[in-house]
């Protein structure tokens, strides 16, 4: 539950022209997630979250965003980061969206009733929606799960098959004051049981995710005191699980999200943090049963656009394309400086320059990759938020400016895409008129260099992504 208060009992996210776009999959060969119901052929993955940008101003949205990714690490955000559907009852907006694919292949979407920040808003129910395959969503409906003067956050599900029924776990406010796991049980996702307590730690958890049946065991990860830390159980009976892990954090942690790699024995743990315009951190285990866990280096991992509070599925190469081609990958890059992976190629001031995400305002870092002004081969950044400038240089500096229209401009405003100097997974920009310099960054300021040495060549290099 994104950006809740901190501490204390808890209130009652094809190569065209030269840029990165989504590519439809062609893997084939069966494959499985080896925990819960994976089909047998998944070989992606989908992401549901909402977005919060700005300090909730221009970006922020509480309807349902979906990201797709053929490794679970980078996101290509679907509908041009917009949203694909949005509650119609209740508090008109959500937050904390699920997915999961149930026992009939179809996928269930779970989120929290809530928009916005209010976290006095107290709401019995949860937003619900059905859909045959995430192109369109059906059955809008709440699903309410207790009379308690409390919220329902958080909710996510799993098929416990010894009782036949889904499990559907949220965080709320039991009678000493904080928060716990609750449970309620559904067949249909439209009527539910009365709820019970699921895990109670004494003192306020929330977030739970689940992940069923690994090597006989299930494992419950859950925000604890700004941190992720994990809980275990050999069964799925309400008070089973007991803590065992080694808390991981990157300052205030919440919305753990469990997921496994579909080509290795790899698991890894994403982690949100509070503020709008949150940072995702993720961590990898070879080992889910240690309980202890690895920083990724942030170069290898990329979250959507102002996510937040996201959940993450499997689905089959099929789906992935089908979602591509149904909902369209963004008309917009981002690009991530190689040697400092938690910044972007933005301009400021009209100056070009890399700074940390989240970055306000955000279109800043956005960029229109076109065909080049200059040569229609090579590439030109369009600004987003200014449409009428481009990134060129000028003094060998970056800066946008607007475009005048001369062979001059042209020329300083068109580059060639290489393979990346220090990793050929990524790109380089080499300057059309000055052939023998590079894009590189310098004191975190953009320029076009020589270059001849490791460190450069590391300046040199972006990931073209979004």
């Amino acid at each position: 539950m994104s950006a809740r208060p901190h501490s204390g009992p808890q209130p009652s996210r094809r190569t065209i022209l030269g840029l990165a776009a989504a590519t439809p999959l062609a893997m084939t060969g069966v494959l499985s997630l080896g925990a819960g119901t994976a089909h047998a052929a998944d070989s992606a993955y989908v992401m549901v979250y909402f977005t919060e940008a700005n300090n909730l101003g221009a970006g922020t949205d509480y309807g349902l965003h979906l990201a797709v990714s053929p490794d679970g690490l980078n996101w290509t955000p679907l509908n041009q980061n917009n949203p694909v559907a949005t509650p119609t009852a209740g508090a008109l907006g959500l937050r904390d969206p699920f997915v999961m694919r149930k026992q009939d292949g179809t996928f269930v979407v779970l989120a929290t009733d809530l928009k916005g920040t209010d976290w006095n808003y107290n709401s019995q129910y949860i937003h619900v929606w059905d859909s045959a395959d995430l192109r369109t969503f059906t059955g809008y409906r709440r699903l309410k799960l207790h009379d308690m003067a409390t919220h329902s956050w958080a909710p996510e599900a799993f098929w416990d098959a010894g009782r036949g029924q889904y499990a559907v776990i949220y965080s709320s406010v039991n009678s000493s004051g904080h928060n716990v796991i609750m449970v309620n049980y559904t067949s249909d996702f439209v009527t539910a049981s009365a709820p019970q307590v699921f895990f109670d730690a004494g003192y306020d958890v929330i977030d739970g995710n689940m992940t069923v049946g690994v090597n006989g065991v299930n494992y419950m990860y859950i925000k604890k005191n700004q941190t992720l830390v994990g809980t275990r159980s050999t069964s799925l009976n309400p008070g089973s699980f007991t803590e065992f892990s080694t808390g991981v954090a990157h300052g205030g942690t919440e919305a753990p999200t469990v997921v496994k790699s579909l080509t290795s024995n790899t698991w890894y743990l994403w982690g949100d943090t509070y503020t709008p315009n949150g940072v995702y951190y993720a961590w990898q285990t070879s080992d889910l049963a240690s309980g202890t866990w690895t920083a990724l280096d942030q170069k290898t991992y990329t979250q959507p656009l102002n996510s937040k509070h996201c959940a993450i599925a499997t689905i089959t190469t099929t789906e992935y394309n089908n979602l591509l081609t149904k909902w369209g990958a963004p008309a917009w890059n981002r690009l991530k400086s190689y040697n400092f992976p938690d910044r972007y190629v933005r301009h400021s001031g009209f100056a070009g320059r890399i700074d940390p995400y989240p970055i306000a305002p955000f279109a800043d870092s956005q960029w229109k990759l076109v065909p080049g002004l200059a040569d229609s081969s090579a590439v030109s950044f369009q600004s987003v938020n200014y449409p009428t400038r481009y990134l060129r240089h000028y003094n060998y500096d970056l800066r946008i400016d607007v475009n005048d229209g001369t062979s001059t401009f042209a020329g300083d405003a068109t580059f060639y895409r290489t393979a990346g100097l220090a990793d050929a997974g990524w790109a380089s920009f080499r300057s059309y008129n000055n052939p023998t310099r590079y894009i590189r960054h310098y004191s975190y300021a953009l320029r076009i260099d020589p270059i001849s040495t490791a460190t450069e060549r590391q300046d040199a290099t972006f990931r073209v992504g979004y």
